[in-house]
């Protein structure tokens, strides 16, 4: 599925189970450091230590104390409501591994900044997730990260919206709970990758059949644009250069690269990227039926098209026309016989006949086209 939805694979999946020594290791420099103390039940992270504790998620943290106090169980000997599992101590039924504290097993939060720190380095780039773990996931794995390194856990937090199904949360409790798999069996993958990158990545999106069929259309306007500019382009061959409608062209083409390249540049705003590749293709579209447009700035505004697209992961030349089979392509030459006999009736037969069989005739300036429905 991931390489169907042009996901690139990552290099390496660790495990918190194989990766019992780093959890050790870090828990050890935060002990080290007194950022972390031994409880009844385990080892904790004292929040305390920490003084940018909270700048993630921008909580106060008298309010969080308050909350905690109410909703958690004391814990002998924690010194504050928000302190954090580091290491649990073994209990009946539970999986533990030894350690220099008694067996036991990490905590959640632990997990993630020792794969973390042991796979990718002291500071990370990007790191992403839902937004429901802004507070306290990343949170605890800034804090835990950062005490024990002294150094930036994070350069950037990328924190994705909700995933609604007919303007509901998805949850296996609703029964309306999905895998990509289960609409690829409807819907091509590289629609529903364009689909979700119409919606900005940190807003909730919403998966409904009438969005997803609209995302279809969609997304077919452009690799028709992209199939037809080549096709018109074909047939402009000998125009001459310089044409005002070319001019226009040119224009836009600078106007909306620019504004792809803004939107993208501002939080990876997908959603303006596409509505400017939308506008492309609407002054791409009104140059090629001008039939006044040379070929070259024709091929410049299709080559546009698919690198801005390439750039979202999705190829727009995946729907250059394929070869016709012969026997449609002889339907369609007995249909202009018709036509210049003008016998109507019979072109409009061989055109039906030809529909029926999934293809599409289109008449244009520049000639007879024939596309697969």
């Amino acid at each position: 599925d991931a390489d169907a939805l042009n996901v690139m694979r990552a290099s390496i999946h660790p495990r918190a189970t194989e990766s019992i020594d780093d959890i050790i290791h870090l828990v050890s420099m935060l002990m080290d450091k007194e950022h972390a103390y031994l409880a009844h039940d385990g080892i904790y992270f004292s929040v305390d230590s920490f003084p940018g504790y909270g700048k993630l998620s921008g909580h106060n943290l008298e309010d969080l104390i308050a909350g905690a106090s109410e909703r958690v169980t004391e814990t002998e000997g924690k010194r504050n409501p928000l302190d954090f599992a580091l290491w649990k101590f073994k209990k009946e039924g539970e999986p533990a591994w030894p350690s220099p504290w008694g067996e036991g097993r990490p905590g959640w939060h632990i997990e993630c900044s020792a794969m973390s720190l042991a796979n990718l380095g002291e500071t990370i780039d990007i790191h992403a997730g839902g937004v429901d773990l802004t507070f306290p996931h990343h949170e605890n794995e800034i804090a835990q990260s950062e005490a024990a390194t002294g150094k930036p856990f994070v350069r950037y937090w990328v924190h994705n919206g909700f995933v609604n199904i007919n303007y509901e949360k998805m949850s296996k409790s609703r029964g309306n709970f999905f895998t990509v798999r289960d609409l690829a069996a409807r819907y091509p993958y590289q629609v529903l990758r364009f689909f979700i990158l119409q919606a900005h990545y940190r807003m909730p999106i919403n998966f409904a059949d009438d969005l997803l069929d609209a995302a279809v259309t969609s997304w077919k306007r452009v690799t028709t644009s992209v199939d037809h500019l080549a096709f018109v382009a074909e047939a402009a061959k000998d125009l001459p250069a310089g044409s005002k409608e070319e001019g226009d062209l040119r224009q836009a083409l600078a106007l909306y690269r620019q504004q792809w390249r803004e939107a993208m540049d501002d939080d990876l705003n997908t959603a303006d990227a596409i509505a400017a590749i939308f506008d492309l293709v609407r002054a791409a579209n009104t140059a090629a039926a001008s039939g006044k447009v040379a070929a070259p700035a024709l091929l410049e505004a299709r080559e546009t098209l698919i690198e801005l697209c390439g750039v979202l992961g999705l190829d727009a030349s995946a729907g250059q026309d394929e070869a016709i089979p012969a026997e449609i392509m002889a339907l369609v030459q007995a249909r202009q016989d018709a036509k210049a006999a003008k016998d109507y009736a019979q072109a409009d037969a061989l055109r039906d006949q030809v529909l029926a069989q999934g293809y599409k005739i289109e008449d244009t300036p520049q000639g007879v086209r024939v596309l697969a429905l």
